[in-house]
């Protein structure tokens, strides 16, 4: 019964009450005994809030970056990739101009190529970095595969490896090794991703965002191009040391300062008159294509027939056996680098210069540099000084770059060699010459110095020419009656000279005269006449 001034016992109960309140931490507020239920709305979470201390697995924390390990890889990465662009570019500027001691012997067109690889590599790999993937893993060890097995062809075959020189090597093995570096960046990045995942998620995280799976695709696409041209690359390559196989028809001779090789051939012995005097020596110089290609057959026939008793021809620096010479590189610097090659080889004059197309503008450059030796002059549809801007079109010389880049690919070379059944002999100076890297180099640093350099070097040469020395023109029926320029500037090469044997123009021959009947004999003909004159 409670008194009206209130009760003992149960002013003590409700001291008992506040104290086992204060002993279960609660203080004066009374124990929730039911929790608060509502009626699930469009608002209630699907799962609970994690009460684990772990991190959402999207939260932007939960990255590789975190680890320094990772950050230093892509530092890496970056630093390389500056490293490569500025080799990239020096290799770039190379083919146009060689800097001192940074001429390849080759083409200069694969050590290009090489860094181009490297380059894509490097950027494929900066701009999926947080996003490793199998895929790119594998990959990337296939491309160093090819790249190595490179290493191994250009280090074995003795002519690659003096065609390429040291920057092609540093170049293939530069990309070697930055392949092997993207397959480590690749298994570090995922160890680093795991790693973070399992500290602040509390798992490792196997599924992937939209994004990430985008990612994976474009690199994966990009890496397996980038296997494409690394195949290519080594196919090209594998078809080059069978190409260095075949053995020169002459010596090949350092000139200008030992920095490359000329390839000179001779047929036939020294014959002398009766006086004692040496007899002429045929000195041919070839067109638009190698010697050896058909305007050899020719010539060997008049050598057959007794016509000349001894002939001579080089091939022009980055044709058939020669090496390509550093840019820029005219005609006058061919002329200087045979006569020196002949002087090495003990060859001496008198001689027949026979010369035919572009060729022509390269004899006349050689006649006047040793006026006292040329015993004769014969141009078969040569070329005209004023023509030359055809050559040095810019529209020419950037197709002429661009098919030079692709070039180390093989893109043409290789599907004739396997189903066309090109040999060897057909891509040195063959029909298939054209498409090599060293051919084109020539052609690009033709066109590069063609209205400039060479223009003023021959039109120097046509006033220094003398005037006694015999002259035999012979031109293109089908170029003279179907180009009036072409046929003003023929008739004005018959004019060289005050000694004109002949002018000749061929009925229905082409600008390779000798590929008809009528133009073979006419030809033999008119150098048997220049060896008696």
């Amino acid at each position: 019964m409670v008194s009206l001034w209130g009760s003992k016992n149960g002013d003590n109960n409700q001291e008992e009450e506040d104290h086992d309140q204060e002993q279960n931490g609660e203080g004066s507020r009374p124990v929730s005994r039911q929790p608060d239920r509502r009626d699930p709305d469009e608002r209630t979470r699907l799962l609970p809030p994690h009460r684990d201390g772990f991190l959402d697995p999207d939260d932007p924390a939960v990255s590789p970056y975190n680890l320094w390990s990772v950050r230093a890889l892509r530092y890496f990465s970056i630093i390389f990739l500056v490293l490569t662009f500025l080799w990239w570019v020096l290799l770039l500027v190379s083919i146009f101009v060689s800097p001192p001691y940074f001429n390849s012997r080759g083409s200069g067109f694969f050590d290009f190529s090489f860094t181009t690889l490297t380059a894509g590599l490097l950027i494929s790999g900066i701009l999926f970095f947080s996003t490793p993937s199998r895929a790119v893993e594998v990959t990337s060890l296939i491309i160093a595969v090819f790249l190595l097995v490179d290493v191994i062809i250009v280090a074995a075959t003795a002519r690659l490896r003096v065609e390429e020189g040291w920057i092609g090597i540093a170049s293939v093995v530069w990309a070697t090794i930055m392949a092997l570096y993207l397959v480590l960046v690749e298994r570090v990045v995922s160890w680093g991703k795991k790693e973070e995942e399992e500290r602040l998620t509390g798992r490792s995280e196997t599924r992937r965002t939209l994004k990430e799976w985008v990612a994976v695709l474009l690199s994966s696409i990009i890496m397996v191009i980038l296997i494409a041209v690394a195949f290519l690359l080594t196919a090209t390559l594998i078809l080059r040391t069978r190409d260095a196989s075949l053995a020169p028809t002459g010596d090949r001779w350092y000139v200008d300062g030992d920095k490359y090789q000329v390839h000179v051939a001779c047929v036939g012995s020294v014959s002398y008159n009766d006086a004692g005097e040496p007899n002429p020596t045929v000195l041919a110089e070839a067109g638009e294509m190698p010697f050896e290609d058909t305007f050899d057959d020719w010539i060997y026939a008049a050598y057959q027939n007794g016509t000349i008793g001894r002939y001579c021809y080089w091939d022009r620096p980055g044709m058939a056996w020669s090496d390509n010479a550093p840019s820029p590189h005219s005609a006058g610097m061919s002329a200087d680098a045979l006569s020196e090659a002949l002087a090495q080889s003990g060859e001496q004059g008198p001689w027949i210069l026979v010369s035919a197309g572009i060729g022509g503008i390269y004899s006349r450059i050689f006649s006047s540099r040793h006026v006292g030796e040329i015993h004769g002059i014969l141009l078969i549809d040569a070329m005209h000084e004023d023509l030359l801007y055809q050559i040095a079109s810019p529209s020419r010389g950037f197709l002429l770059w661009a098919r030079g880049i692709i070039s180390p690919l093989g893109w043409d070379r290789l599907p004739a060699a396997i189903f066309k059944g090109r040999t060897r002999e057909d891509r040195v100076y063959g029909k298939s010459a054209y498409q090599g890297g060293k051919f084109i180099k020539q052609q690009l640093q033709e066109n590069l110095v063609a209205n400039s350099l060479t223009k003023s070097e021959v039109s120097q040469a046509r006033h220094i020419q003398s005037k006694d020395t015999p002259l035999v023109v012979v031109s293109s029926g089908i170029k003279v009656r179907s180009n009036d320029e072409w046929a003003k500037k023929q008739e004005d090469l018959s004019t060289l000279t005050d000694n004109l044997i002949s002018w000749d123009v061929v009925n229905a021959a082409p600008h390779e005269v000798w590929r008809t009947l009528d133009g073979r004999t006419t030809l033999e003909k008119r150098l048997g006449q220049l060896v008696k004159a």
